[in-house]
């Protein structure tokens, strides 16, 4: 899914500018509204849709995605803009759909990290092959099509794959819940029953997609900022070792048979992400750190806290409260909110026109994220201890 939507960002579309705005922000700001649009339906959506559904309607959605790159290369700038947003619109619901093939099951913070490292590792390989292709002397609009054909037939086989998982079994069941499509009335029920922790938990995450998305997007000019453009590999390498740090840290949570252990566990993992963020926010302003080290560090900061929420704090959450329904509708509601923060953010700094470069700008930004979210986390710490059920184990 990665090679069909993050390419674009690879180039940098510095000869178009569009309503006073650089092309490469309108470009972002297109897709991210698309994707959050996305993430708005998908918590119906994705809540809702049954088991025999899915492959078709993750097929469907990567073709649609394609499609609109295609379009994307064809249509001249500035027209093309439009392309992206119709670009992001399907992607926005594959994640969950993909999510709902492993939730449920004693081993799904190992399946779920694997699939997180899927998207740390993927963000930065589809860029460097974008930067290959730009070197190569295909055009920057071009790119991000020809990146999606690369992946057509590993897609295929991994959602065949996919359909091969076989379903929770009694056990998983017994040391989870029982994950079933979730109506309307029952996601409102939910919400009301958990609404305290759940606005703490969105506040987090909103502030939390903020920061990595920012990172991510604007990766390129973070690492021409410090002094390593032209670099294609760069984003691969630093990607690499941050997927290895974040997923054996979350992965192991499998191995933590108490839900209600397991889940205030993730809230002090989500809390030490940002505290390892803040730590090295302030030495790169001391100017204690390489670029290579600042850029690894401040992704597994962000990274450990981002994967966590994905692999075991929705997954526990309704674990420990035996709770019937599925991850995906908790997980695109924070998917939601955190993807409107993050467009907030970005409408902010073009109206602003605040004269400071990505890194200076990305430092400020992410000293006063990690500090509110280690806050917000340690309220969340007291109220689930004194809230959370004790932990139900079956022999």
């Amino acid at each position: 899914m990665y090679a069909f939507r993050k390419p674009f960002t690879a180039g940098t579309f510095e000869e178009v500018i569009l309503w006073g705005i650089g092309y490469k922000t309108v470009l972002i700001a297109a897709q991210l509204a698309g994707y959050t649009i996305s993430k708005f339906v998908g918590i119906k959506i994705i809540a809702e849709m049954p088991p025999a559904r899915r492959a078709a309607t993750l097929l469907g959605l990567i073709a649609l995605a394609e499609l609109s790159l295609l379009l994307f290369a064809v249509i001249p700038p500035p027209y093309n803009f439009v392309m992206l947003f119709f670009n992001g619109l399907p992607l926005g619901m594959v994640f969950g759909l993909v999510l709902a093939y492993l939730e449920g099951r004693q081993m799904t913070e190992a399946l779920a990290a694997g699939l997180c490292a899927s998207f740390i590792v993927s963000s930065g390989w589809v860029r460097s092959i974008g930067r290959y292709l730009i070197q190569w002397g295909v055009s920057e609009y071009w790119m991000p099509f020809l990146t999606g054909l690369f992946f057509i037939v590993p897609l295929l086989i991994s959602v065949w794959l996919l359909c091969q998982i076989p379903k929770p079994n009694e056990k998983d069941i017994q040391h989870r819940s029982q994950r079933t499509p979730m109506t309307k009335v029952e996601r409102k029920a939910f919400f009301k029953r958990h609404r305290i922790g759940l606005l703490g938990l969105l506040l987090i995450y909103v502030v939390l997609t903020i920061m990595r998305t920012i990172r991510d997007d604007f990766s390129v000019e973070l690492w021409r900022d410090l002094g390593h453009a032209d670099k294609p590999d760069i984003f691969a390498k630093s990607e690499t070792l941050v997927m290895f740090g974040v997923v054996g840290i979350n992965g192991a949570a499998c191995w933590i048979t108490s839900n209600r252990k397991a889940f205030l566990g993730s809230l002090g993992l989500v809390a030490t992400g940002f505290l390892l963020a803040l730590f090295t926010l302030i030495a790169q302003l001391q100017g204690l750190l390489n670029p290579f080290t600042f850029m690894v560090l401040i992704g597994l900061g962000t990274y450990i806290p981002y994967v966590a929420f994905h692999t075991t704090v929705f997954e526990r959450l309704l674990a420990a409260f035996r709770e019937t329904g599925n991850i995906g509708y908790v997980m695109y509601l924070a998917d939601a909110v955190g993807y409107l923060g993050t467009i907030g953010v970005m409408a902010c700094h073009n109206l602003a026109h605040w004269e400071v470069d990505f890194v200076t700008l990305f430092v400020r930004l992410s000293m006063l994220i990690a500090t509110l979210a280690i806050g917000v986390t340690l309220f969340l710490i007291w109220h689930y201890q004194k809230h959370l059920p004790e932990s139900h184990e079956p022999e």
